[in-house]
């Protein structure tokens, strides 16, 4: 039986298999969490230019993606000393709360200090959510425990943004909202019928809120953080920039590409992660970078439904086959009972991969058609340099 196991105080965590209740159930709170957010993302680049923010679109991911990383620190600390639990149920509240107040929202201002504070959702539930992973499968199967985990978030991810623009089609923006509140709270129903993982917990004090450096970087974990950083810098282009590409190409439902992107990652998320348990996190990230810049470089050419959704299916593979890779590869770094903070570590990489894409693709953008392809192609460039970092990295 591996360290993890032992280390376990449940005795009805304390197994080797990862096919559990346990396991089930925070895959489907994953399901539901992913899905609430992700509903509203086709959705918001209109709904801020009709209120007169058009140029301000790269917030509606740069902001979000903010406060999800500051908050990473806090979350990481927190589910090491509280509870991996505490923190996720925090973070599905907070998605609950936001979907009530943005159909109160009605300036420019008010809508981006909403996603200010939206974003605490992702700094928070995924952080724990991948340590509580991390305590209930065996180190040998992490790959594909992050690959199964990774389905079911993949699967909100995909139903989250076709959903969500058929119910704004349908029954307009603030029934969006509601539906999202709703969706997240399911998500906090589910974790409460769940056991916690953590040994020793401490309760909650406010002292715990005080964190330093080292709280917010994890040294051990650099490799893959740098990774993740150029990695997803891509997707944080795609969430700003594809939904004004679709319409652009003449079809009304902006979830399209995402559903198609998903959907082509969900395909490959569980063999792959097993693979990268078989032939190790470095292979099968080169693998899956070969196929994102690919889809990238791609989409810059995307002119009809065929070359959009190809690009789809291409970045979608690339990005099924990396993530997983990159989460069980920080685990694999990550000193005992310091998951928390190492998971957190690359969890900030990956907001301000995203937040960097969004920001620097609406800078290029700038609202004119003729600029989609720089926008594309330059993040199949910072995916070329997650490449080239990697292949430096292990020639050392």
């Amino acid at each position: 039986m591996n360290t993890l196991s032992k280390n376990m105080t449940a005795p009805a965590l304390d197994q080797p298999k990862i096919y559990n209740t346990q396991f089930w159930l925070l895959c489907l709170s994953s399901l539901l969490f992913f899905s609430s957010f992700n509903m509203l993302i086709p959705e918001l680049p209109a709904y801020l230019t009709a209120m007169g923010g058009a140029d301000y679109k790269g917030l509606i991911i740069a902001l979000f993606t903010l406060t999800a990383g500051l908050s990473r620190p806090f979350s990481g600390k927190l589910s090491d000393r509280i509870g991996r639990i505490p923190v996720m149920v925090f973070g599905a509240v907070v998605c609950f709360v936001m979907g009530f107040l943005y159909p109160l929202m009605h300036t420019v201002g008010g809508f981006l200090t909403l996603r200010l504070f939206h974003g605490l959702s992702t700094g928070f539930k995924p952080t724990a959510t991948s340590a509580y992973v991390a305590d209930v499968v065996p180190a040998t199967r992490r790959g594909e425990a992050m690959g199964i985990h990774g389905f079911f978030s993949s699967t909100g991810m995909a139903i989250g943004p076709y959903m969500g623009s058929l119910i704004a089609n349908e029954f307009g923006i603030d029934a969006l909202f509601y539906t999202s509140s709703m969706v997240s709270i399911m998500s906090v129903l589910i974790l409460l019928g769940m056991q916690e993982t953590l040994p020793n917990k401490e309760p909650f004090r406010w002292s715990l809120l005080n964190v330093g450096m080292e709280d917010f970087f994890d040294r051990g974990v650099v490799v893959p953080a740098v990774v993740m950083l150029f990695t997803v810098f891509s997707f944080g282009v795609v969430l700003t920039i594809v939904p004004d590409l679709t319409v652009h190409l003449g079809f009304e439902n902006k979830g399209i590409f995402f559903t198609t992107f998903t959907l082509a990652s969900l395909s490959c998320r569980i063999f792959m992660g097993r693979l990268s348990d078989k032939y190790g996190r470095r292979p099968l990230s080169i693998f899956g970078l070969v196929f994102l810049i690919a889809g990238m470089t791609y989409l810059g050419f995307a002119h009809d439904l065929f070359s959009l959704l190809t690009a789809a299916l291409l970045f979608g593979f690339g990005f099924g086959t990396m993530i997983p890779s990159i989460y069980a590869w920080t685990i694999d770094l990550a000193e005992e009972g310091k998951r928390g903070r190492a998971i957190a570590t690359m969890y900030i990489a990956l907001e301000l991969g995203i937040g960097l894409g969004a920001l620097i693709s609406q800078s290029v953008y700038q609202n004119k058609a003729g600029n989609f392809p720089f926008t594309f192609w330059l993040a199949a460039a910072s995916g070329a340099c997650a490449l080239v970092y990697i292949l430096w990295e292990r020639g050392k």
